[in-house]
């Protein structure tokens, strides 16, 4: 690619359109963080804040495939606005209304079935703003830089939430949810771009190997991620900011992965050879203390991750049509978020009885179980050598894998 990631990013509409999603998606670094600390500190239990981040991903979950298959319908405009609304006025509510656990998880999973569904989006979009060439890099310069959401999400809602008030925390999500939320739906990329709707059933894209396999590896990978991002604060203590310095580390290791790894051609081994990264420094977690121990476990962890959901997010592009690709990332992505909610509730469910060791040791063996099933069924990754990362056109039959 002529200019590298420079070229990218010069091509027109391409910088605009990553900055707005990203200041969009930003929530997406706070909201569990934010009210892991604010039910753990109204509770005094891990175990209840996990219950309550497994609600809010549960929700999104189930939102996920539905919105996107939704902005084929009516546009993604109405769908965006309408969501960020809808999910601000409930994390607003949870913030600064006192209320029993069981209300808490109930507006949480609300707030998730209303998340917007800016991933989806953009993904979707990307197709129309570059040469199909061009897509492979610019899928794994876009899950590098969401690391930012990794990097900064952390620190400032750590940091607010430890000093300042939790509710704080919280309200600060809000305001990015509905100022992000703006400024991605004012894009002119995003009035630009139309998804055609669907022919097929709701559902269907799933049954191709290739999402099928993003979608089970993502679970299993977010899970992994879930429960590290949750036991980190276990580890150090809900009044420590250096929690959210740890996770900040852990994501720019991932950003600089991703940098590093992002233009190599896609094999059918490429996943499998990233997520062994992520496994390696996830098996040191369990056996490493402090400051200096884990931020070091989680470089090396963190340096396949990026890379890994860039390798996803190609597969699915090159392996569905145009109408279609908006439900698939739908799906990856409810994988990706119920995989969130089992990591969280699994983190403080072994915080509360066994410590943070073993809630490390159980993201160590979700991220060897991912490096397994990709492993396993490395022949439905596509091998992009000599190939474009474009959606198969509509009139088009359907590529298979060979076997």
């Amino acid at each position: 690619m002529s200019g590298g990631y420079g070229g990218l990013l010069r091509t027109r509409g391409v910088a605009r359109i990553i900055a707005a999603q990203l200041v969009a998606r930003f929530p997406s670094g706070m909201l569990s963080l934010g009210l892991l600390f604010h039910v753990e500190r109204s509770t005094h239990s891990f175990g209840a804040a996990g219950v309550a981040l497994a609600a809010l991903s549960i929700g999104q979950a189930l939102a996920g495939p539905a919105t996107g298959r939704l902005m084929g319908r009516v546009g993604m405009r109405p769908v965006i606005i309408v969501t960020a609304i809808a999910c601000a006025a409930g994390v607003a509510v949870i913030a600064l209304v006192p209320m029993p656990l069981a209300g808490v998880v109930a507006l949480a999973f609300l707030a998730g079935l209303a998340f917007p569904p800016i991933t989806s989006a953009v993904r979707t979009i990307y197709p129309k703003l570059v040469n199909a060439r061009m897509l492979t890099p610019l899928y794994s310069l876009d899950a590098s830089l969401q690391e930012l959401i990794w990097i900064g999400g952390p620190v400032a809602v750590t940091f607010v939430a430890t000093t300042l008030s939790t509710a704080l925390g919280l309200l600060l999500s809000v305001a990015l949810l509905l100022g992000g939320g703006a400024w991605f739906a004012a894009s002119p990329e995003v009035g630009r771009v139309r998804i055609p709707r669907s022919k097929r059933r709701f559902g269907a894209v799933l049954a191709r190997p290739p999402v099928l396999l993003s979608t089970v590896v993502g679970f299993l990978m977010i899970a992994a991620c879930a429960d590290v991002e949750a036991s980190v604060p276990g580890a150090f203590g809900t009044t420590n900011p250096l929690s959210g310095v740890v996770l900040a580390i852990w994501s720019l290791a991932s950003l600089v992965g991703g940098f590093a790894l992002g233009r190599l051609p896609m094999r059918r081994w490429s996943l499998t050879l990233r997520l062994l990264i992520v496994t390696a420094g996830s098996a040191l977690l369990p056996f490493v203390s402090g400051f200096a121990g884990i931020s070091g476990a989680l470089v090396v962890a963190g340096f396949g991750i990026a890379p890994a959901l860039g390798v996803m997010s190609a597969i699915v592009s090159s392996s569905v049509r145009f109408s279609d690709t908006a439900e698939a990332y739908g799906w990856t992505n409810t994988g990706q978020l119920i995989g969130g909610a089992l990591g969280a509730a699994l983190a403080g469910w072994f915080l509360d009885v066994a410590g943070p060791p073993a809630a490390f040791g159980c993201g160590a063996v979700l991220s060897a179980v991912a490096l397994g099933v990709a492993a396993a069924a490395h022949r439905a990754t596509p091998d992009m050598r000599g190939r474009d990362a474009g959606p198969v056109p509509e009139t088009a039959p359907v590529p298979v894998q060979p076997a």
